[in-house]
């Protein structure tokens, strides 16, 4: 991912400088994104957003369309949720 956004950056010609300041973050994070070598979130956020490319994210975690449960013979559709276990008081 680090190697799509340093394309994407230079695809649209800011250096690594102008991209830092446009995101909100330093140039050392960013450089750690771009070369793979450990971000955080909140800096992957705010440099796609910079860069105009937030749908990136609904590729990394898509929803799934198909439950691996349902595919096997024995499983039942559920009907209802799990109830939460009640925690009981030392009273």
């Amino acid at each position: 991912m680090g190697e799509k956004l340093k394309t994407l950056r230079l695809y649209r010609n800011l250096d690594q400088k102008t991209l830092a300041e446009r995101a909100g973050v330093s140039v050392r994070a960013l450089r750690n994104l771009e070369a793979g070598q450990g971000s955080t979130l909140k800096t992957l956020l705010r440099v796609l957003r910079a860069l105009g490319r937030q749908e990136w994210l609904q590729t990394i975690a898509p929803v799934p369309s198909i439950n691996p449960l349902a595919l096997t013979r024995d499983a039942q559709p559920r009907l209802r949720a799990s109830r939460t276990a009640r925690v009981r008081g030392a009273g």
